[in-house]
């Protein structure tokens, strides 16, 4: 089943020009958000990153930023209630 996410909410970015295409975050991506292609990753749907950040925990080359936990609908919450950015904390194995 294709997961959705908000659309259009997505902090995930890909700087091209420092991707090498090892292809680490079409391995670690649990949505298929990336694919290789011509050597290079590419971003397939910016709406199915559910902002978990291992693919810039995992991208050696600094190639893949992401805010995570910003589009996760308990982040979006918690941010709203307490007045701050959007931020779940969820790194360490919580909601996303």
């Amino acid at each position: 089943m294709k997961q959705v996410y908000l659309k259009n909410v997505s902090t995930l970015t890909l700087d091209s020009e420092k991707c090498t295409g090892c292809g680490m975050c079409t391995n670690v991506c649990p949505h298929n958000v990336f694919s290789i292609q011509d050597n290079t990753a590419v971003i397939n749907d910016k709406d199915l990153c559910m902002e978990c950040g291992a693919c810039e925990k995992n991208c050696a080359f600094d190639a893949v930023h992401v805010k995570s936990g910003v589009g996760c609908a308990a982040g979006i919450i918690y941010g709203t209630l307490r007045g701050t950015e959007p931020t779940c904390n969820c790194s360490g194995g919580g909601c996303c």
